[in-house]
């Protein structure tokens, strides 16, 4: 698979693309209208989003058959983000995990090159240790092609200080923009500054709360200065319980489309619905 002629997680390099989904690719019913009314639930989702993340690779693993297909059911330009299962994140904290780590890549990497990011969230438990970060990210680093990107999303304070930020960034991991926020300074893109990465997990009732329409502006605007910046933003809405997300997700797209048009220059990855 490593041939060198994939683009740069779906990226023109001189034009940042911005990445919006949500967790998974569930349909509301009051949202079907807005899709296409044939197909899979990934097709029509895929047909009208740019990006999904796959969370349910946490707790179970899919044959590398199941990724091909979903890479087969969805458009060129789309991409996928793939959380790190738990047994490597939080069973052995990152340690001792080789064996594990080719499992995983050896099934996600069925994506090929719709594959645009593995995404580690870590254990509240889990401190900063540097040893520990390094290991780890160049293990998985070594087995991943170079144009997939790593976030990382912890949630243990001792993280949010130089010496996380610092690790992140020579190894060219995101430090994941997370809200509700869990510790101070984890509403803020941290790490490496290559891309931004952001989940929204609903507020103030994690997994359920729709956003309003004053903090969907606001990270309207968030967004677009991350893009206007250089940084390609990957964002999903995970906020999936009440079926919020999906809705969150295209209202933020209308209101960054809104901000294209009315002067601020900045692409975007995927189709206009």
């Amino acid at each position: 698979m490593a041939d060198g002629k994939r683009a740069t997680a779906g990226c023109d390099r001189d034009r940042p693309s911005v990445f919006i989904g949500t967790a998974g690719w569930s349909i509301p019913k009051g949202l079907a209208g807005s899709f296409p009314f044939c197909g899979t639930h990934l097709q029509r989702y895929a047909e009208t989003m740019w990006a999904t993340e796959i969370n349910s690779s946490f707790y179970k693993p899919h044959r590398r058959s199941t990724y091909e297909r979903w890479a087969a059911s969805t458009p060129t330009g789309f991409r996928f983000s793939v959380k790190l299962p738990k047994e490597i994140s939080h069973a052995r904290k990152l340690i001792g995990a080789e064996a594990l780590l080719d499992a995983f890549v050896a099934q996600v990497t069925g994506l090929e090159s719709k594959l645009g990011v593995v995404l580690v969230q870590l254990p509240p438990s889990l401190p900063f240790s540097e040893r520990v970060a390094s290991e780890f990210i160049a293990m998985l680093r070594e087995r991943l092609e170079p144009d997939v990107r790593i976030a990382l999303e912890p949630r243990h304070p001792s993280w949010f200080v130089e010496e996380g930020a610092t690790c992140l960034a020579e190894h060219h991991v995101a430090r994941v923009s997370a809200d509700p926020i869990l510790a101070p300074g984890g509403g803020d893109p941290s790490g490496w500054t290559g891309f931004v990465y952001r989940r929204l997990h609903g507020s103030p009732r994690v997994y359920h709360s729709a956003y309003d329409e004053h903090t969907l502006t606001a990270l309207a605007g968030a967004v677009a200065r991350d893009v206007e910046a250089g940084r390609p933003t990957w964002l999903f809405f995970d906020n999936t319980a009440s079926g919020a997300a999906l809705g969150d997700a295209m209202r933020l797209r209308s209101l960054l489309s809104a901000m294209q048009t009315h002067g601020s220059q900045f692409g975007y990855a995927g189709r206009e619905s």
